[in-house]
């Protein structure tokens, strides 16, 4: 009976684990690296088609996001996670495929024009398709059998729709052992979502350490005033607030602040302003947050429910879908609030409103979640004077804000609140799910506390039967200076591209009235053109 750590040792991303009980191995999460890529991961001792399931936490693509790729290599077994998780992940994974898809076609036509072998994606939709069929839903507080010797139940972890803590009792032979997967604990006290349920008992504990190291500010007052204030400051401004915000969870929340901040009456003189939500991803997800089991609410969002009040919904609010409904945003006059993924401006349609909105002094960007090293996002954190979008340098004129109060993650003391739920200590702590510094800073301090815990490197193997270690290794760093600098120079090139495109549309709207003769040459041209790069 083994456990082996394969992603998110000493790292924030790429969530997987696995175990191993009577010859039988199952996986903990199968999720993808985002971001920066600090130590290898080992590969997958064995073969996918001999993992008999995979438990899975919670929906968010650095627990969920190789699951096709494992169905792609063979996988065929269950996949278990709650209602609401296996919901998510319906879009989250078809999305993801059709991101990887996209990476995979432009690569592949910058490799031919090079002479260079075409790009095959991580995976595509029919992977996600397949890992979509074998979905498992089940319901929180439910022991389920899942296997000889596995029984499983899920426990509402308070940090996404359908986010579970998983208990696990492994039986081989006539031994039994106890295992819990903490999954990413929520923050207490957020909207929409139950506070992180406690568990009581168990021997092993592996747990997630992103805000190890530090401790949320306590003193940031109502985040919904707060928000309100942005709002009021750009609307009065005659300009728009902008808000990067993730597709799935922040950008439900924020629809919440927004409805109360409308109830409340806290804006004065606008209204009736209006809210575009622009993200096919995140009109998708906020169709399940309504649709969804009201077990994964708090007393709050249910006493609204209860009163006939949808707490994510009101009067004003916009879905942009397509293209043409996202474009047309930036062409409305009036003072509005944009919220738009992806929350740290690496992608998505939120790069065009940063482009439309950055340069004006009477607009505000408001980031309300973490921004990576390295982001666009961070960039404008730390006092950016330009950006550079779609081939154009784009001046900082707007206001730069950050809205406090919003972590999704629970912090040092909200994770130590958390394990104080149990009866006893653990026999032992593995603390992963974390940067080195939070991942051994919350190791250290739960051994001050006098539990027996370990950060394990990837590859690190543990037998649980008798709690000893079997494989212990250390973190082999990768060296990102060579590929930063292509990915980069990629990535510049790849807008320069789009702006290129933009200016030929540009120019195309300003046809209309022009001789029927000059138009047809410019068409052919342009066909002719598209015909070149498409071989």
């Amino acid at each position: 009976m083994k456990i082996q750590f394969i992603g998110a040792a000493h790292e924030v991303t790429g969530s997987c684990t696995l175990l191993e009980v009577g010859g039988r191995f199952y996986l903990v999460d199968c999720g993808m690296e985002q971001g920066a890529d600090i130590f290898e991961n080992v590969p997958l001792p064995v073969s996918p088609n001999q993992i008999e399931a995979v438990f899975l936490t919670h929906a968010h693509i650095d627990h969920s996001g190789m699951l096709p790729k494992l169905c792609k290599d063979g996988f065929c077994g269950a996949i278990y996670a709650t209602e609401a998780t296996c919901d998510l992940c319906r879009i989250m994974l078809l999305d993801s495929a059709n991101i990887q898809q996209s990476e995979a076609q432009w690569q592949s036509r910058k490799a031919l024009r090079a002479g260079e072998p075409t790009v095959e994606p991580i995976y595509d939709v029919n992977d996600a398709q397949a890992a979509i069929r074998l979905l498992r839903p089940c319901q929180y507080e439910e022991i389920l059998q899942v296997a000889e010797g596995i029984v499983i139940r899920m426990n509402d972890a308070g940090h996404l729709l359908g986010s579970a803590s998983i208990e696990l009792w492994l039986t081989e032979g006539k031994e039994t052992r106890k295992i819990v997967f903490s999954g990413d604990v929520g923050n207490t006290n957020q909207p929409i979502l139950n506070d992180p349920k406690p568990i009581a008992e168990t021997e092993y504990l592996v747990i997630e350490s992103t805000y190890g190291d530090r401790l949320h500010d306590k003193n940031t007052g109502d985040p919904v005033a707060e928000l309100a204030g942005y709002i009021q400051k750009a609307l009065d401004q005659g300009g728009n607030l902008v808000i990067p915000s993730f597709a799935v969870g922040r950008t439900q929340e924020m629809l919440y602040a927004i409805r109360e901040i409308k109830q409340r009456g806290l804006i004065h003189g606008h209204d009736r302003f209006p809210v575009y939500v622009d993200s096919p991803l995140a009109v998708e997800a906020t169709g399940i947050f309504l649709q969804c089991s009201h077990t994964n609410f708090d007393e709050k969002t249910l006493s609204l429910i209860r009163q006939g009040i949808n707490p994510i919904w009101f009067e004003g609010v916009t879905l942009s879908v397509s293209s043409d409904e996202s474009r047309a945003i930036n062409f409305d006059p009036r003072p509005k609030v944009i919220l738009s993924a992806s929350g740290m401006c690496e992608a998505g349609r939120i790069r065009h409103h940063l482009k439309h909105n950055l340069w004006r002094r009477d607009c505000i960007v408001l980031f309300v979640g973490y921004q990576a090293e390295g982001s666009l996002g961070r960039k404008l954190q730390e006092g950016a004077k330009s950006v550079r979008l779609f081939g154009e340098e784009i001046a900082v004129n707007a206001e730069i804000a950050t809205l406090h109060g919003t972590s999704g993650h629970a912090d040092r003391d909200g994770l130590l609140h958390w394990l104080a739920g149990f009866t006893e200590k653990p026999k032992l702590v593995f603390v992963n799910h974390g940067d080195e510094t939070s991942c051994e800073a919350f190791r250290d301090t739960l051994r001050k506390l006098g539990y027996r815990a370990e950060a394990p490197y990837s590859g690190t193997e543990f037998d649980l039967l008798t709690g000893k270690s079997v494989t212990l290794t250390q973190g082999v760093r990768i060296n990102r200076a060579a590929i930063f600098k292509g990915s980069q120079r990629a990535k510049q090139v790849y807008e320069d591209l789009l702006a290129a495109a933009e200016a030929l549309l540009a120019l195309v709207h300003t046809r209309k009235g022009c001789t029927n003769k000059d138009n047809a040459k410019l068409a052919s041209q342009i066909r002719a053109l598209t015909e070149k790069w498409k071989k």
